[in-house]
């Protein structure tokens, strides 16, 4: 019913703008995927991929209740590039996946605010190597 999925759309948006929402999201919906959805491994990886690609939309998505598109990008970026550095080698193929089509995701939105919010923080260590 329409009343279900607003409710649940707002109890989404409400836990990915907190801290660490993003991080709790990604993971009750991508974790465990590998090997228990049967199948070949092929299969089990493109239900993989379809997942992680389901979550970046999810991710990339401004909930109506945000202010604004910048104002949603500056509290879920930061999360997102979290999402990189997890350390448990599964865990992390699956949030780098998760993080990477979401950066494309916003790139190919609001490609203005993902530079600003995404690629800029991503690559100022590179750039300050390159000004020294």
């Amino acid at each position: 019913p329409a009343w279900l999925r607003r409710l649940c759309g707002q109890l989404l948006s409400e836990r990915l703008l907190r801290p660490r929402g993003v991080h709790a999201v990604v993971r009750g919906i991508v974790e465990g995927t590998g090997g228990e959805w049967g199948g070949s491994g092929a299969e089990a990886a493109a239900v993989d991929w379809r997942k992680c690609d389901v979550v970046a939309k999810i991710l990339a998505a401004c909930p109506q209740q945000c202010l604004s598109v910048e104002d949603y990008y500056k509290l879920v970026c930061p999360q997102i590039l979290d999402l990189l550095h997890i350390q448990d080698k599964v865990t992390a193929r699956q949030f780098q996946r998760v993080a990477t089509t979401t950066l494309l995701t916003m790139a190919k939105g609001h490609p203005q605010l993902a530079e600003k919010y995404l690629l800029q923080p991503m690559l100022a260590p590179l750039l300050r190597c390159s000004d020294a």
